[in-house]
């Protein structure tokens, strides 16, 4: 009953609105009560839905007003062109990971895992707790809160050699998410002009914050069990850089892993040449068959800066990672952060460090491990069985990524509209590379929303390959 009427004063309201100029005053609440016989809370009801359309406003004091139409104007920011000049960065629109689709496409575009995959009630209790706490209203140190300090560096640690000194708190950085970490580590190490290698292909993200602090990006071809140790040499060599962008464990996009020798191989290149590695672990807390194996457990000397975030395993809304660096360089770099951001907000930190440090965040973990495997398994079926030409050479051992080489020849960006066209989203592969990309490629998230839609995923796949093939 209460529903009708508030349906009739709306409908009334609106008949009346359309009628009148804009700026008139609608009757007040109580003339509205008597005129359509209704209770104050269905009259409110019907006025807030007229607000949420934009037809009134409410002046406080005053009273309700039809809503003034200001007619729309086209404004021209073409001056800004030749104010800004050229871009710093070749990339100058939003990656496709971070795009929003329609609720009923089936996204395997993501760059992040899905609502289920993460502490949930964890993460709720310990942002609850950091609220009440002194975080909540007092300012954080630059380099961060001195316990979450520590809890990073005694996970490096924990996996340390006899014989090497593991790292301690004060070489901890705590960033707001990794993006920024990588920002300061480029603008504090490499600096405009100057070399940078990178592996071909590695993580967007990274060649965008280099490329906008003016570095200059010197490919090396990784494969699947990481780049060449000697081309890494001749490239230092060839180039003169000093600082080399890498992801030994679990690579974005292509799920790789260096292989044991390779990574020794490559940190005693790095060493000769007094260079610096920067290793980027971004999928620690993701690991399905295999551990993590940090190269940097493995320096003392500084040449490795390392970087992990909890952004992907904790929660998109808690962006905290920590960089470790040795020496001078990590001064430099807590210059740069200090001067970007000042600081990382205290209550993301403090909530950060309750959800690890909580005995039901390791069960958590252990789960996941299990949910990541099923679900890689489970792509990687559906796109060998209904998309057998999109090849996957590696079966990666953690992350979040299956990296798809499609045939020779694929126009990938008319796949990925096609494929978009029937209701899949997927990732072209051409923003994964500092370079023109050899091939096609395609990424596919296999952590994403729904795994029960995956098979229907991998036959949108196929039907839209055939399709541009055809």
């Amino acid at each position: 009953m209460e529903q009708d009427s508030s349906a009739r004063i709306d409908a009334g309201l609106r008949a009346w609105i359309a009628a009148a100029p804009p700026g008139s005053r609608l009757p007040s609440s109580r003339n509205l009560v008597a005129q359509y016989g209704a209770s104050p809370v269905t009259v409110q009801k019907a006025m807030r839905r007229l607000a949420q359309a934009g037809l009134i406003e409410s002046r406080p004091g005053v009273g309700t007003f039809v809503r003034t139409l200001r007619s729309p104007r086209t404004a021209d920011h073409g001056w800004q062109t030749s104010a800004l000049g050229t871009p710093p960065a070749r990339v100058s629109v939003l990656s496709s990971t971070q795009r929003t689709v329609a609720p009923d496409a089936i996204g395997l575009h993501s760059g992040y895992p899905a609502s289920d995959l993460l502490p949930e009630r964890l993460v709720r209790t310990a942002l609850a707790r950091a609220a009440r706490s002194r975080a909540a209203i007092m300012r954080s140190p630059a380099a961060g809160m001195p316990e979450l300090q520590e809890w990073f560096a005694g996970e490096l640690a924990a996996s340390t050699p006899a014989g090497v000194i593991p790292p301690s708190a004060r070489d901890v950085v705590i960033t707001s998410g990794s993006q920024g970490g990588l920002s300061s580590i480029f603008r504090g190490l490499v600096g405009p002009g100057q070399p940078l290698l990178i592996e071909s292909p590695s993580y967007w993200g990274a060649m965008l914050a280099a490329e906008q602090t003016g570095a200059v990006l010197v490919p090396v071809t990784s494969g699947a069990e990481g780049p060449d140790p000697d081309e890494v040499d001749r490239a230092l060599a060839r180039t003169g850089a000093r600082v080399f962008y890498a992801q030994p464990t679990f690579a974005n996009p292509t799920g790789a892993r260096w292989a044991a020798d390779n990574a020794r191989a490559i940190l005693e290149v790095v060493r000769r040449r007094g260079a610096f590695l920067i290793e980027d672990d971004w999928a620690h807390d993701l690991a399905i068959d295999v551990g993590p194996a940090p190269l940097a457990s493995h320096d003392d000397e500084g040449h490795v800066i390392y970087l992990r975030s909890l952004t992907k395993s904790v929660s998109p809304a808690v962006r905290v990672a920590a960089l470790v660096a040795r020496g001078p360089a990590r001064d430099r770099i807590l210059t740069d952060r200090a001067a970007e951001s000042m600081y990382v907000s205290g209550v993301l930190q403090s909530a950060a460090l309750d959800v690890v440090t909580q005995p039901a965040w390791r069960t958590h973990l252990r789960g996941v491990r299990q949910q990541l495997r099923a679900r890689r398994d489970l792509l990687l079926d559906s796109v060998r069985a209904h998309a057998p030409s999109a090849h996957i050479e590696i079966t990666p051992g953690g992350g979040l990524n299956l990296w798809a080489r499609l045939p020779d020849g694929t126009d990938t960006a008319l796949l990925v509209r096609e494929a978009e066209a029937r209701g899949l989203i997927v990732a072209p592969g051409g923003e994964w590379f500092p370079a023109e990309p050899p091939a096609p490629y395609i990424r596919l998230n296999y952590a994403g929303e729904d795994p029960r839609r995956f098979p229907e995923a991998a036959q949108i796949l196929g039907e839209a390959l055939e399709h541009v093939a055809g």
